[in-house]
């Protein structure tokens, strides 16, 4: 590989020829050989919305002239656009601020941007990647900003879409089998009736909750530091660069950011990361009961409980031929586990830092995209090749439910708790219905049984 010489505040380092990242990129890329992982795309990427808003409002209040500014618009377009992803070589294990990947950009930045100026790599020509991509700016409220940025964009234009499309399907299912009775399970154990539409529009119900949970915790991560600079005092920045900065991010964004009135709160510590983490794992529990339920609605299919039928995506088994698996339940339970995880990750590094400054920044960044990755592309899949092509298996269903003792809890407002105790225990060790046994001990009539027993009248309220 070949090298040029490039110069930071320590000296002289070597930069491969062919990237645009210079020599503070070059250490940092030496000094963190950590783990396989990297600063993800979205905040690489989004860095650019940040760089080109704080360009256009230092232009604006007369801090760089328009050549500049011009530049810097076109070297941030190429950013955002994904065109320079492959000069991001920093580990997502570095400095818990993300100094080094501000200065990866601010670098890339700057290089590009003398390649189309006609100068060599390396010049800092005409645009300097600290004079002047990171004016009025400091990595302690750009990181935070761009790290609220790429959240509120994941979560608004890829994850609340698929949580509603499942929703909807959820609805769905709900009105196609609301008037299919079954038995309810609580305990693992039978229960009274319930709907295989009730109980669809009970998941509907749950994660329609947590979908308004989810929208109201985006507000608080609306509220930008940018403009804070260091501590959050606004240091090196002039009056009213935070309002127009934002004012530019939103531009770009089409969202609705406001700069944050206290920004020292939203460069020491990330409360609003820490919340939002916690409505993900409010989701993946949703997601992991979801999943385990229609894995045992859907066991067997005759060695178990069998009430619905899930679709054949692929062979389940390697040496049982005809199998078929919940392998779409079995991918949505474990992808919420690691959201489960991540949450964890994130409170933790969401309590670190000391005085002026969160120090876990790159780690909170990267559970929570993942975190939001995963829930997005798990729930799809699940929608779209599980939940879908589920149909119930309704010769199954009224089997269970003729055979269920539960249904003696009718009978509790007509003759009292203990009698119809009595008959629910005659009839199970007596392996006979419970007509039988309520006949046998004389507490009613085969008429009367059939007049009070009705499973459909079962699943609302029917007391007068």
């Amino acid at each position: 590989m070949e090298y040029r010489l490039e110069r930071d505040s320590l000296g002289e380092v070597k930069v491969p020829k062919n990237k645009y990242y210079g020599a503070q990129t070059a250490r940092a890329a030496a000094n963190f050989p950590i783990g396989e992982q990297k600063m993800p795309l979205e905040i690489i990427r989004d860095y650019g919305i940040i760089k080109k808003a704080a360009g256009l409002a230092n232009y604006e209040q007369g801090l760089i002239d328009q050549e500049k500014k011009e530049y810097i618009i076109k070297a941030c377009d190429e950013l955002i656009a994904g065109k320079l992803d492959e000069h991001f070589p920093i580990s997502l294990w570095q400095t818990g601020s993300g100094t080094q990947t501000n200065m990866n950009v601010n670098e890339v930045l700057a290089n590009r941007i003398s390649e189309m100026a006609g100068e060599k790599l390396g010049s800092k020509k005409p645009v300097h990647p600290n004079d002047h991509l990171n004016m009025s700016q400091s990595t302690n409220d750009t990181f935070p900003t761009v790290m609220a940025v790429a959240v509120v964009k994941e979560t608004e234009d890829f994850l609340i879409e698929i949580l509603e499309e499942l929703k909807q399907e959820l609805k769905n299912k709900a009105e196609k089998y609301k008037d299919l009775a079954k038995v309810g399970r609580t305990h693992l154990m039978d229960a009274t009736p319930i709907t295989l539409g009730q109980e669809f529009d009970s998941f509907r119900a749950q994660l329609d909750e947590s979908l308004e949970i989810l929208k109201d915790s985006l507000k608080y991560l609306k509220r930008l530091p940018i403009g804070g600079t260091a501590v959050g005092t606004g240091l090196n920045s002039k009056k009213g660069f935070d309002n127009l900065v934002v004012q530019y991010i939103n531009l770009e964004t089409g969202k609705d950011f406001k700069a944050a009135e206290n920004k020292s709160a939203g460069i020491s510590a990330h409360n609003n990361f820490i919340n939002f983490s916690g409505v993900l794992k409010t989701i993946a529990a949703f997601m992991m009961k979801l999943a385990n339920d229609v894995r045992w609605l859907s066991s067997g299919p005759r060695c178990g409980i069998a009430e619905i039928k899930i679709p054949k995506n692929e062979p389940g088994s390697s040496i049982m031929p005809g199998k078929v698996n919940p392998t779409q339940a079995e991918a949505l339970f474990q992808a919420a586990a690691q959201v489960m995880a991540n949450d964890t990750a994130v409170n933790i590094g969401g309590s670190s830092g000391n005085f002026q400054l969160n120090t876990a920044k790159p780690l909170i960044i990267y559970n929570i995209l993942q975190s939001i990755r995963l829930i997005g592309d798990s729930i799809s899949s699940f929608n779209k090749r599980c939940l879908k092509g589920i149909e119930a298996d309704q010769e199954q269903i009224k089997e269970y439910l003729e055979r269920s003792l539960m249904l003696v809890t009718a009978l509790n407002p007509i003759i009292g708790y203990d009698k119809a105790a009595e008959i629910a225990q005659k009839a199970y060790q007596e392996n006979i219905s419970l007509k039988e046994a309520a006949v046998q001990l004389d507490y009613l009539s085969a008429e009367e049984f059939e007049e009070y027993i009705d499973p459909a009248a079962m699943t609302e309220p029917n007391l007068d």
